[in-house]
């Protein structure tokens, strides 16, 4: 039997005032996120400067984070929207084989904390990107790295978590909600990603 037209016509009203209100929400958290221009400008100096010193940048997430980092670790190793030459980074999250064999040894909260105080140096930075900061595989990394030398910086929702212990940098999203922390970590990786390409082409500033 066919829904009245009446009917159909109010569910449709109803999902795009949601629709509607979720774009709102999202424009109003990401006009917050200029408070934070200075830790974002921050960040990308490290990376900068990393980079242009022979370090690595080493990345790390756990769901749609470790998406994030392998994205923005992407962007580096290959190009953001200039041509530039690769920079050193990596991706903890991509190595299936590593990931479950360390799991199953030692822990699921390992993970990454092994990989980092095998690999990390001294000039490294370390991004540890958890909506909550709470996650222990995260915590524990973040911790490896800071014990190793490298520079730390926290990407995190508004409540920071226990990952900001081992913190250079703290960078925490302006909301409680998930899907907007998680917005605006993309942003801030491809700000930071501009500002990069930007430099490598000698220009102080972004285009």
């Amino acid at each position: 039997m066919t829904a009245p037209t009446s009917s159909i016509a109010a569910g449709e009203a109803a999902a795009l005032a949601g629709i509607a209100a979720i774009l709102d929400d999202h424009r109003d958290t990401i006009a917050r996120l200029a408070a934070l221009a200075p830790e974002i400008l921050a960040f990308a100096r490290l990376i900068h400067g990393c980079t242009t010193s022979g370090g690595t940048v080493w990345w790390f997430g756990n769901g749609g984070s470790a998406a994030d980092a392998q994205h923005l670790s992407a962007e580096l190793i290959g190009r953001f929207v200039r041509d530039r030459r690769g920079l050193r980074s990596v991706a903890l999250s991509t190595d299936t084989s590593l990931l479950t064999a360390v799991a199953n040894d030692y822990g699921y909260e390992r993970i990454f904390a092994r990989q980092l105080e095998t690999l990390a140096r001294p000039g490294d930075v370390a991004v540890a990107i958890s909506t909550s900061g709470r996650s222990a595989n995260i915590v524990a990394g973040a911790a490896a790295a800071h014990a190793a030398g490298a520079s730390v910086v926290t990407m995190t929702g508004a409540g920071g978590g226990a990952v900001e212990a081992y913190a250079t940098l703290r960078l925490r999203a302006p909301s409680t909600i998930t899907a907007r922390i998680q917005e605006c970590h993309g942003l801030i990786g491809h700000t930071v990603c501009e500002l990069i390409d930007a430099w490598h082409e000698g220009t102080p500033h972004v285009q």
